[in-house]
């Protein structure tokens, strides 16, 4: 297909995505924007960025972290171009949704392409969030048994935290019946506020550390390995943990809706993906360098649950609670999308079935109305869904590894590769022209990037379940 113009009766073809105008106001801000943005960005990633810059070290650490910033912050510049169509200044089309921006510009089958890393990326953060919550309730109980019985006590609560898997996976099954659960207001407040608890808290104990030892622990190199080849796939591992901690680019259209005119939405958007992209950054670096600096190689992988901090231990209790309230609602979060897309083929494929279509009332005194409406086939699916997470994290509870996958999948195809075709379709950028070259550079090498940290965190995932 010509680049120089996309073909109108594609856009005819594809009337059933019901692309929208909404005449509904649109009161966002600036600072709305920035708040969205950081709410979605900052979770449970921040808390590998120590061990991530323990393995690159002291110059090549901060510049990765600066790297993947400027890396999300120009596929968000990118990115909110495509917001109206055809023309980014006076479309009469809005995309509310990534899904739609894909389909529209590069097709059905692209967008299909981009469903799946999109539905992987939501799978793989159920299975990350089941095992940081584990790991963090045993935190919490050895922590409590350190301070009870001595920094030196045997306080291991088991070889492994299956027990609390299978704990979270039971707590996650009943709340996946709740109605609307991810839609409730006080979710987002809830995840916003722990969020940012347990990520300060975390850089004030490595802080406080630093100081109580009165120096600065690391090195250029970072943390020495069993010999070269381990060291670099450790290296390739550390760059998907970052990866996985950066990148809002499914969710930024969605924020972009929400923003009000004049000024043009795209202005805007532009604006605070560059203040939030700043703030995240100036923050990442420092939970990165100040827990690399309290612990030097020996900075465990989770900063909050290594027991690199002792004391004071209600206070590491506070920040482990705060990330399991975190993540029992982000959970959901994720989860509902998957849902929501797996009942909707059910639903469309088998309309008369009974199992599938039907809902049956049922007493529940707790919830208000004292009524509750169960389907047979939302019940079935969604345990199975929680029951399957739960096991492939018991079946690989590692939480550096995993991070790094989900990061490596997930960050070029939808950080990199369609934000850049987009732009080239929507700009009309010719073949071989310098902005063509340039994009298909910055492209390439993103993927050069992703694809080393795949092999070096699958690497390490192997490696760790062989031992």
């Amino acid at each position: 297909m010509d680049t120089k113009e996309v073909d109108e009766s594609r856009v005819m073809r594809r009337t059933e995505l019901q692309l929208h105008d909404s005449v509904s106001t649109r009161t966002g801000t600036l600072w709305t924007a920035v708040a969205h943005i950081i709410t979605g960005v900052i979770g449970a990633g921040v808390l590998s960025l120590a061990w991530a810059m323990s393995e690159l070290g002291w110059i090549a650490g901060p510049a990765a972290l600066i790297a993947f910033a400027g890396v999300t912050l120009l596929s968000a510049v990118l990115l909110s171009d495509c917001y109206r169509y055809p023309d980014p200044e006076t479309g009469s089309l809005r995309l509310n949704s990534y899904s739609q921006a894909v389909n529209l510009y590069l097709g059905k089958k692209n967008q299909m392409v981009c469903g799946f890393f999109v539905y992987i990326t939501l799978f793989g953060c159920g299975i990350a969030y089941t095992i940081v919550t584990a790991t963090c309730i045993r935190a919490i109980m050895r922590s409590n048994c350190y301070h009870r019985e001595g920094h030196s006590a045997t306080c291991s609560y088991g070889d492994n935290n299956n027990y609390f898997m299978l704990l979270f996976g039971l707590l996650q099954i009943f709340m996946s019946q709740i109605p609307n659960f991810h839609n409730m207001l006080w979710l987002s407040i809830v995840a916003a506020i722990m969020s940012f608890a347990y990520s300060s808290i975390g850089l004030g104990l490595a802080f406080d550390k630093i100081i109580e030892k009165r120096q600065i622990e690391g090195s250029v190199k970072g943390s020495p390995a069993e010999n070269r080849g381990a060291k670099v796939w450790l290296v390739f591992q550390a760059l998907g943990n970052i990866a996985f901690s950066y990148p809002f680019s499914t969710i930024l259209l969605e924020i972009q809706d929400t923003l009000k005119s004049p000024p043009a939405e795209k202005q805007t958007m532009k604006k605070a993906s560059m203040a939030a992209v700043i703030i995240t950054t100036f923050f990442y670096l420092c939970c990165g360098c100040f827990g690399y600096a309290a612990f030097g190689d020996s900075t465990p992988g989770n900063l909050l649950t290594g027991f690199g901090f002792y004391e004071p231990f209600w206070l590491v209790d506070f920040a482990n609670a705060c990330i399991v309230l975190h993540l029992v609602g982000g959970y959901q979060v994720y989860s509902q999308p998957i849902y929501a897309a797996m009942e909707r083929w059910l639903t469309e494929k088998y309309p008369q079935n009974k199992f599938v279509a039907r809902f049956y009332s049922l007493k529940w005194p707790m919830l208000r109305g004292g009524m509750v409406r169960v389907n047979p086939m939302r019940m079935c699916l969604r345990t199975t869904y929680v029951v399957i997470i739960t096991g492939i994290a018991m079946l690989f509870p590692y939480f550096n590894e995993v991070l790094g996958v989900l990061g490596a999948l997930g960050f070029w195809p939808l950080a990199v590769y369609f934000p850049v075709e987009m732009c080239i379709l929507q700009r009309k950028i010719r073949v071989w022209t310098r902005p063509w070259l340039l994009l298909r550079l910055f492209s390439f090498v993103c993927l050069l990037v992703s694809f080393l940290a795949l092999v070096g965190s699958i690497h390490g995932l192997v490696r760790a379940k062989s031992r």
